[in-house]
């Protein structure tokens, strides 16, 4: 069923982060939200690692969150309250570090627990930056490294090093703040943050929007120490191993490309970073002002070209 949007907003048909209407004559309004299980056992922790992924969609979109509620669902009667009080905690420590208050939420009970965040923004006009505005002759940049999926996959099975842990969940809880800013101050042509499809998967819906393709390539990827081995030994999430088959008829990969290094690319990532799209002349800047604010990476992965028969090449 089509719906009718209000004029200059923006709905879901090009897979925007959020949902954008005009809030006045100079600026939009943000909304999205997300939620999901954990993938650590520390509650706190879990919470930061929600409300972080949960705010990268506002900052995707070169804006700024102003309030959040909090969502949960819990297991009430199995687990003692003060879990969902310390998960809350880590949400609340994060929206803080964002800068912003969180005013209430909902709550019910479930088997499974999971947390997360609505968030609401603003975006000036100006600044206001889409996933469906990539250009034929782009380049590609990656905020922070690839692996998480993969990597708390491991972490389920105990299998995962401290040390790759201790990455993974830094990565994870690192905010997208200073990557917007940065995206704001240098101007791009396009920008989407990479969760749950992936890289491939969310490239795919850049391109497709955009009506370009992409050539990706994979040794100037950024990755979280040790994933690469992790994946050799068969720790791959059941979405990781769907984001790459959705993804393999639109995906053209070099003969020199692996099983593993495939997964990795589609690997489904939680709180991960921000894919930027902007004009090659651009690229040093933008990659200068990352470093400047101590980013997790500043990479160039990729350029975009004219659309071809496939939405994305991998050497």
């Amino acid at each position: 069923m089509k719906i009718d949007l209000p004029e200059d907003a923006i709905g879901f048909e090009t897979s925007e982060d959020c949902a954008v209407v005009p809030l006045n004559e100079n600026n939009y309004q943000l909304q999205s939200v997300d939620f999901f299980t954990p993938i650590v056992d520390d509650p706190f922790l879990f919470g930061q690692i929600a409300a972080a992924n949960s705010l990268s969609d506002i900052y995707a979109m070169g804006g700024a969150p102003e309030f959040a509620l909090n969502i949960a669902e819990f297991p009430s009667e199995e687990l003692p309250l003060e879990i969902l009080s310390s998960i809350m905690e880590g949400g609340l420590s994060k929206a803080k570090e964002a800068g912003i208050p969180i005013l209430g939420g909902h709550t019910v009970k479930d088997p499974i627990p999971k947390y997360g965040l609505i968030v609401t923004g603003r975006v000036s006009k100006e600044n206001l930056t889409l996933n469906s505005t990539a250009k034929a002759g782009d380049v590609l940049i990656l905020t922070k490294p690839l692996g998480t999926g993969i990597i708390s996959t491991a972490i389920k099975k105990g299998e995962a090093p401290t040390s790759i842990i201790e990455e993974a969940v830094n990565s994870m809880c690192r905010l997208n703040k200073d990557a917007a800013e940065a995206i704001n101050q240098i101007g791009v042509n396009a920008c989407t943050d990479i969760t749950g499809y992936g890289l491939l998967g969310h490239l795919h819906e850049m391109c497709a929007a955009s009506e370009v393709s992409a050539v990706l390539e994979f040794n100037d990827m950024p990755l979280i120490s040790g994933v690469f081995e992790l994946a050799q030994k068969g720790f791959i999430p059941g979405g990781s191993k769907k984001n790459l088959n959705h993804v393999l008829p639109i995906v053209d990969f070099a003969d020199s490309i692996s099983e593993e290094q495939k997964l990795i690319l589609a690997d489904a990532q939680t709180s991960g970073g921000l894919l930027i799209s902007l004009p090659a002349d651009r690229a040093e800047a933008l990659q200068n002002t990352l470093e400047e604010k101590n980013t997790l990476a500043a990479a160039i992965i990729g350029k975009v070209y004219n659309p071809a028969e496939k939405d994305i090449y991998v050497n």
